[in-house]
């Protein structure tokens, strides 16, 4: 739409913002996919609420196991998964290595509510949230990182006043037997571009790998670049469950080192506060990031375009939340 063009980034044409087409569809799937929504949705209704609320007293492999029940109720299904420069059929040969785990960090692209169901499903990941120019992160529960894909609280570009904040170095010393996922992009996208990095992953320390991965989903308007309220869940769940089934294509990167991370977990441009986290200064603009730190962010993000066939952009969270407000105003 010509009206969004100034949306768009300049070096590839690419609008990371606009909503996906939905894919034609058949007959068929106009005739049944009403009846097949209504008859997932009471189930889906009733299972999640009641996995949200039990998640709390359920042991690890239990909450795995029951996550892997919200995709069949919804027909999706991780059918492509591959490591980068590994041929295919010989996953298994892999060492462990070379996949993440416990204690190491997971970069993720941001495109749909089920990038982290699909996470906890797989490695039960501590979530946190970034946010553009900080290094700080904010702890999230599985559902807070659901719903975060569809909330307008990713277009505020920075934290509130009263958020508890800290350092993903800090959370992998308290969970030393889980996965830290991160999502550096700060905002959700169509799948198309990956933003400019949060400088979160600079806290990481040097003897832990960050490994970038890349979710990519068909049909391609599963993704939710444009937040919003009731009206937005309700078109989601529409698209989720009136189709029969939804692919989900993994692609996991080699393991990235924060060459600028210390081995306490601190980051050479951080410096020392309350109970060793920055002050508010620093927490806010973070100043600018030195050549090398540069590099490391340059080198998840650019794993990040390459195994999601993307572009990076230079579109920021506040871009986004210009446009966020010029699509609803033509809604309106």
């Amino acid at each position: 739409m010509e009206k969004f063009s100034q949306f768009r980034d300049r070096g590839s044409g690419i609008s990371p913002f606009m909503p996906s087409p939905a894919p034609e569809s058949s007959l068929p799937s106009r005739l049944f996919g009403p009846l097949i929504f209504l008859l997932r949705l009471p189930f889906f209704l009733l299972y999640t609420t009641t996995y949200f609320l039990l998640l709390p007293l359920l042991p690890s492999p239990l909450r795995k196991l029951l996550l892997w029940g919200i995709f069949a109720l919804t027909g999706t299904w991780w059918s492509d998964l591959q490591l980068d420069g590994v041929k295919r059929g010989s996953l298994s040969q892999q060492p462990p290595t070379r996949i993440p785990r416990a204690g190491t960090v997971i970069a993720a692209n941001f495109t749909s509510p089920l990038d982290a169901v699909y996470l906890a499903a797989v490695w039960d990941c501590v979530f946190v949230q970034s946010f553009p120019g900080s290094r700080l992160v904010r702890k999230l529960s599985l559902w807070q990182a659901v719903t975060l894909a569809l909330s307008p609280r990713q277009l505020l570009g920075g934290p509130g006043q009263n958020e508890k904040l800290t350092t993903i170095a800090k959370l992998l010393k308290e969970y030393p037997t889980r996965a830290i996922a991160v999502f550096p992009e700060c905002a959700t996208t169509n799948g198309k571009g990956i933003l400019p990095l949060s400088p979160s992953l600079l806290t990481v320390p040097s003897s832990t790998q960050i490994f970038p991965l890349s979710l990519r989903y068909t049909p391609v308007d599963d993704t939710t670049p444009v937040p919003g309220g009731v009206k937005v869940w309700w078109g989601f769940l529409w698209k989720l469950l009136a189709r029969p089934t939804h692919c989900i294509r993994i692609r996991i990167g080699e393991g990235v080192v924060n060459t600028v991370g210390a081995s306490n977990g601190v980051s050479h441009g951080e410096s020392s506060g309350v109970d060793g986290v920055r002050g508010r200064q620093g927490e806010d603009g973070d100043g600018e990031l030195t050549a090398e730190e540069q590099r490391v962010l340059d080198k998840v993000a650019e794993t990040l375009a390459r195994l999601g066939r993307a572009k990076r952009v230079g579109l920021t969270v506040e871009g986004k939340k210009n446009f966020v407000k010029a699509w609803e105003k033509r809604r309106r």
